[in-house]
């Protein structure tokens, strides 16, 4: 599969854009594990104009991580195009516009998601955005506003015509948030019109290595992204890697020590990159959500310990007793 001339080989598994969630270290960690293409954070187009600073930081890439896409949103034409020169100048492999975003904040003030009511003005916007910029552009949507107006196989028609070169579909409307399951149907709709030359990439549910191949034999999509079943489980792209291509000693399976280690890392990066307690509290969704600690004994009342600690010491000292005292990993 190639996005412009970005080759990202055959069944390519991607990193969603997901806001206070993949962030510089963790998008890198993906890579590591597995993860084709990663996406940044969600860039306000606005908040990148004015300059703020907590924006400004989502546009840093390492080279390791590379390719990568930087996603923006916003809300009129003159904003999105300035803040995707702005975004270029960062040098990203590609820019992609976020018109999938349910999020009350953002979509009921015509943002994201918001966009599937405004048609023109998605089109309008996709289109100047396209000719302002050098970079390869694509778009990240979902199936419609709801369930009356699942608009997707025309819109994504549409959506090409203003020059996109890859189209990305999470499988819900607007008014089902991430409720419910995915429609991969009507995903697989959109990749069965003739006149959809453009990759196709396939967003919803992606949660286990059976899912992602489903996805590629089922309903035909060019690329799978996986969201939020590798919040705490970075390593969910090995296992899907290894699913899809049988190739185990490339993606060997990791021992529960080594994802203790990649959840520390997590910490550490975000605790360097920020400071103590806004790193420790910018990692606690990882925790929380990491399929590592299901099923311990008793783990509710160390789950809010690990939750409540504010120091670097206290967080891994928990982390210590979880990984000797329960785990019986020796270090």
């Amino acid at each position: 599969m190639k996005i412009g001339n970005i080759d990202l080989g055959k069944r390519p598994v991607m990193l969603a854009p997901m806001e206070d969630v993949t962030d510089a270290s963790f998008r890198l960690i993906c890579k590591e594990q597995g993860a084709d293409m990663t996406y940044s954070e969600f860039v306000s187009a606005d908040a990148l104009i004015r300059n703020i600073a907590a924006t400004t930081r989502k546009l840093e890439i390492a080279p390791a991580e590379r390719p990568t896409a930087i996603q923006i949103y916003g809300r009129d034409v003159e904003s999105m195009v300035e803040a995707a020169k702005i975004v270029e100048a960062a040098r990203p492999d590609i820019l992609d516009l976020n018109f999938g975003c349910p999020v009350k904040k953002v979509a009921g003030k015509g943002g994201g998601a918001g966009m599937l009511r405004n048609l023109p003005l998605m089109l309008e916007i996709t289109s100047a955005v396209v000719k302002a910029v050098n970079i390869p552009v694509t778009v990240k949507t979902r199936l419609g506003w709801d369930h009356e107006s699942k608009v997707i196989v025309t819109l994504a028609e549409q959506l090409q015509d203003c020059g996109i070169q890859a189209l990305t579909v999470h499988g819900r409307t607007r008014s089902q948030m991430y409720t419910g399951e995915a429609d991969w149907e009507m995903i697989a709709r959109v990749k069965e019109n003739p006149r959809l030359t453009i990759p196709l990439i396939g967003n919803g549910d992606i949660t286990t290595p059976q899912r992602a191949h489903d996805a590629f034999e089922r309903y035909g999509v060019d690329g799978v992204m996986v969201g939020r079943a590798s919040i705490g489980a970075p390593w969910i792209f090995r296992d899907i890697k290894r699913h899809l291509t049988g190739n185990s000693d490339l993606y060997g399976e990791l021992s529960a020590a080594q994802k203790f280690d990649l959840l520390r890392r997590q910490v550490s990066e975000n605790i360097s990159r920020i400071d103590d307690y806004r790193g420790i509290l910018h990692t606690r969704r990882h925790l929380a959500a990491s399929p590592l600690f299901k099923g311990i004994p008793h783990f509710r009342e160390v789950r809010i310990a690990m939750l409540r600690a504010d120091t670097p010491e206290a967080l891994f000292g928990i982390l210590d007793h979880v990984e000797h005292d329960i785990f019986g990993i020796e270090r």
